[in-house]
C-alpha cells in the first residue's frame, strides 16, 4: 500500500496536477510522525502512513490559507476519514473550493494513542513501536512487551464509523463505507446517567487542569477563526489565566462553536498536555445534534451545514414549556 501511495503522488507531482501534497514522515521519537510537505518526487520518498500518523493535516488548508492559497493554486492532501470529513466541512463553510484540493485517501486501521502507550509502559522510556498483526510490541531499554492493538488506539478511532474517506479524488486500494460499531456514544451514555451534581464535579475536576495553552484549539480543523473568541480584548469574554470558571467557560464555549462541526479526529486529546477528558463533551454535542437534527458532520458536501438550516419538524423543547 505505500509504494502504491508513493507512486501515485510522485505521479501527481511529475505531471503537475497538484502543487504541493501534505503527507507524514517519520517523527524524531519512537512511535511518532510529523508532517511532509511534498513538491518534488524526491520528496516523496520520505513519505510514510501508518497507525503513528495522527495528525489531522486538513488543520492546514486553513490555519494557513492565506500562504497555501497564495504559493499553491491545487493541494493535494493524503486523507483519513475524519481527515476528508474535515475537507467537506471546509467546502460547504466556504473557506476552500473543493476543485482546489485534490483527496487522496488511504485506508485507516486507527492512529495510537501516545498516552495510552506511555500508560502500557509504566512511563518507561520508549525506544521502539511495531505493529505485527493485532499487536503492538513496546520496547525500551530494558523491556519489550506487546500489548493488543486496540488497547493503544484513540477513543475516537475504537469507535469511529467512517474510518476511510467518504470523499477523495484518488483511493488506494478498496474504500470501506460505514462500519459497524457497538456504540459509538457509550462513553456519553455513562455520563448522562449521572446526577447532575456529579456531571458538574466532573466537568469541574477534569477543566481545573486545563492550563490554557489553547494546544486543543490550536490542531483542531473546525478552529478556524480569524481571531478566537479568547484572544479578543475589546470585548473580553473572559479570563486569560488558567482560572477554573475561565477554563471551563472555554471549553464549553468551543465545544457549541463546534456543534455540528466536530469529526471526532481526537486531534485535541492527543495534544492536551494535561490529559483532559476533552472527548466527552465533544461527543455529547455531537449526540444531541445526531438525535435532533439527524446529522453528521463531513459526511455530505452537497448538504448545507446544520446550524446554518431550518426545518419546521426540529424539535423545540429547549425553548418550550
Amino acid at each position: 500500500m505505500l509504494q502504491e501511495l508513493k507512486d501515485t503522488v510522485k505521479k501527481l507531482i511529475s505531471e503537475k496536477k497538484v502543487d504541493i501534497v501534505i503527507g507524514w514522515k517519520r517523527g524524531t521519537l519512537p512511535g511518532s510522525a510529523s508532517p511532509l510537505f511534498i513538491q518534488t518526487q524526491e520528496d516523496a520518498d520520505e513519505l510514510i502512513f501508518d497507525s503513528t500518523c495522527r495528525n489531522n493535516l486538513t488543520a492546514y488548508l486553513t490555519k494557513d490559507k492565506r500562504k497555501m492559497s497564495k504559493d499553491y493554486k491545487k493541494t493535494g492532501i493524503i486523507v483519513k476519514g475524519c481527515d476528508a470529513r474535515s475537507v467537506v466541512l471546509y467546502a460547504v463553510e466556504n473557506q476552500v473550493k473543493r476543485e482546489n484540493i485534490f483527496l487522496i485517501g488511504v485506508p485507516c486501521e486507527g492512529v495510537y494513542e501516545k498516552k495510552k502507550i506511555r500508560a502500557a509502559v509504566d512511563g518507561k522510556e520508549i525506544l521502539g513501536i511495531k505493529k505485527s498483526g493485532n499487536a503492538v510490541t513496546i520496547t525500551g531499554r530494558d523491556f519489550e512487551i506487546a500489548v493488543p492493538d486496540k488497547d493503544v488506539l484513540s477513543d475516537s478511532c475504537i469507535y469511529c464509523r467512517y474510518p476511510d474517506a467518504l470523499e477523495y479524488d484518488v483511493f488506494i486500494g478498496e474504500p470501506r463505507k460505514e462500519v459497524d460499531v457497538k456504540d459509538e456514544f457509550a462513553a456519553v451514555k455513562e455520563f448522562e446517567k449521572k446526577t447532575s451534581e456529579e456531571r458538574w464535579e466532573y466537568i469541574k475536576s477534569e477543566y481545573s487542569k486545563c492550563i490554557r495553552c489553547y494546544a486543543c484549539r490550536n490542531v483542531c480543523p473546525s478552529c478556524y477563526c480569524n481571531e478566537c473568541f479568547v484572544d479578543q480584548n475589546n470585548p473580553q469574554w473572559i479570563g486569560k489565566t488558567p482560572e477554573m470558571t475561565d477554563s471551563i467557560i472555554f471549553h464549553l464555549i468551543r465545544n457549541l462553536h463546534t456543534a455540528g462541526r466536530c469529526v471526532d479526529c481526537g486531534s485535541c486529546v492527543s495534544a492536551c498536555p494535561a490529559e483532559i477528558d476533552l472527548r466527552i463533551m465533544s461527543k455529547k454535542v455531537e449526540k444531541e445534534i445526531k438525535e435532533r437534527f439527524d446529522y453528521t458532520a463531513g459526511l455530505d458536501i452537497n448538504e448545507k451545514p446544520v446550524m446554518a438550516t431550518f426545518c419546521e419538524h426540529e424539535k423545540q423543547d429547549f425553548i418550550m414549556s
